[in-house]
């Protein structure tokens, strides 16, 4: 986080860089050449120079640290994130994006929020998840238990279609 408060949004609280592991497999597919997939994240990961450090490999797959991204935890978000504790196992999201090239698959985003992560599958965007590592899980767990605040819920007016008489509407058109 910033030593500066007014530099970052009022709303999010604390991140956490991870390294984000990606496997490359042959696919047996006749549409697809590679097989992509989130295997891993590493906490506390620094940035990866070159992007796409191979980390093991064998035959016909390859992990490597992608990228190293941040995640935000949010204030506004911690209904998602409660949802997301109550999972077994809790998971984190990461989107996936083409690269420039077009024959690999770049992580962008990574979230911990199961409304946010629900969001991104709207799209072309290609969304994994993988299991939540205990120690996310923890500082997770310590976010939502300091900054939750529930809101009962309020259920809205309904709009009246009819005007008292009976007729449709409800003003001169």
């Amino acid at each position: 986080m910033s030593d500066d408060p007014a530099s970052e949004p009022l709303n999010r609280i604390e991140t956490l860089p991870l390294g984000i592991v990606v496997e490359r497999r042959a696919s047996t597919s006749p549409w697809a050449e590679w097989f992509w997939r989130v295997a891993a994240v590493i906490p506390g990961a620094g940035p990866v120079e070159p992007p796409g450090r191979v980390l093991r490999a064998g035959e016909g797959w390859t992990h490597t640290h992608a990228a190293t991204l941040e995640l935000e935890l949010f204030r506004t978000d911690t209904e998602g994130y409660r949802l997301n504790l109550s999972q077994d196992p809790p998971r984190l999201w990461v989107v996936l994006r083409p690269d420039a090239e077009g024959d690999g698959m770049v992580p962008v985003v990574v979230t911990a929020s199961a409304h946010e992560g629900e969001g991104y599958q709207v799209g072309m965007d290609v969304v994994e998840t993988v299991p939540m590592p205990p120690e996310i899980a923890a500082l997770v767990r310590d976010f939502v238990d300091q900054h939750h605040v529930d809101v009962p819920f309020e259920k809205r007016e309904r709009k009246r279609h009819f005007d008292k008489d009976g007729k449709r509407g409800g003003g001169p058109r």
